[in-house]
């Protein structure tokens, strides 16, 4: 789902320079951009569940107004991943209910 080439701002040049961690599951990163962005080209489009139903959520917004994107990072729940960017070594998981603090890396 990553944008390779586009009529307007050219093809992408960046190089995949982070590996991020998500649910156990090593995936190659820009440095930089938003988590979500990451999740989505990576083709994980979950990134929480709800508190009462259980249902799946993902990407709404994508400017960090709703929580719909929020997960667990380094061990701190209800980070808006559509607006934090990367950085190597982060671990991330899917977001359970309200989610619970971890140890922090």
């Amino acid at each position: 789902m990553r944008v390779m080439h586009h009529p307007i701002l050219g093809d992408e040049t960046r190089q995949f320079n982070a590996t991020i961690t998500v649910d156990g599951k090593k995936i190659q990163a820009i440095e930089g951009e938003p988590i979500a962005a990451a999740l989505l080209a990576a083709g994980i489009k979950k990134f929480r569940e709800t508190q009462k139903h259980h249902k799946p959520r993902g990407i709404f917004c994508a400017i960090g107004r709703c929580t719909d994107c929020v997960m667990t990072v380094d061990g701190i729940p209800n980070v808006r991943t559509c607006v934090t960017p990367v950085k190597d070594g982060m671990i991330i998981s899917t977001q359970k209910g309200l989610g619970e603090w971890g140890d922090r890396l």
